[in-house]
């Protein structure tokens, strides 16, 4: 599995011959002309930074045979710009030209209690990766990588660090960080090498293999 980073939740991942895209949203908007040659995307939930529309149609028209799976929330805007796509939700399994998909999880991190907490539902890609979206939503199962949330405003970085020895990975790396870098990387970096979990960094741009 390869894993390159366009930035923030937008991750292009190549798992054998087939290649998934998740979340491009607007942190990532300039990456978005540039993307050919994929299979399959992948969208979390429908807020701005993880669903840009506009992008997604500029994506479409450079990959007019990917297809698009996310749940009933993205769905339902999608059915208004007449976008076809595949519902997946909470514990539902599709296999992507050979790699399995597994939807978990249901509900948006808590941002306030003013605020209604928003369908969210995270991806278990060819049963290594686990990639939550805005949740700290525990897969149950055996998570190999793990897309670790490291910031934002549902969230504290203690709570990324406790959720990465919840579910020990082998490897770790830092999404969901497109405002802020520093303590988002470096206290997961310190804090999980020691118990066993290796956090791999990864900036925009950056493509590694796992």
């Amino acid at each position: 599995m390869k894993i390159k980073k366009l930035g923030h939740c937008c991750l292009r991942i190549e798992v054998g011959s087939k290649v998934i895209l998740t979340d491009p949203g607007s942190y990532t908007v300039e990456e978005h002309s540039k993307l050919t040659g994929l299979n399959y995307i992948l969208f979390t939930h429908e807020h701005q930074d993880h669903f840009h529309i506009e992008s997604l149609k500029t994506i479409l028209k450079n990959n007019p045979k990917v297809e698009i799976f996310t749940n009933t929330s993205v769905g339902e805007l999608l059915n208004d710009e007449d976008i076809k796509h595949t519902v997946i939700n909470n514990q539902d399994t599709v296999s992507l030209g050979g790699v399995s998909i597994v939807g978990i999880g249901e509900k948006h991190a808590m941002m306030h209690s003013s605020i209604p907490v928003s369908s969210n539902t995270g991806f278990f890609i060819d049963g290594k990766l686990w990639y939550p979206g805005d949740s700290f939503t525990d897969p149950q199962r055996s998570v190999e990588i793990l897309a670790l949330p490291v910031s934002g405003p549902w969230m504290k970085i203690s709570e990324a660090i406790d959720y990465a020895l919840l579910l020990k990975p082998k490897k770790a790396f830092p999404v969901h960080d497109g405002t802020r870098f520093g303590t988002a990387h470096n206290l997961p970096l310190k804090l999980l090498s020691p118990q066993g979990i290796e956090f791999v960094v990864m900036l925009e741009g950056d493509e590694k293999e796992f």
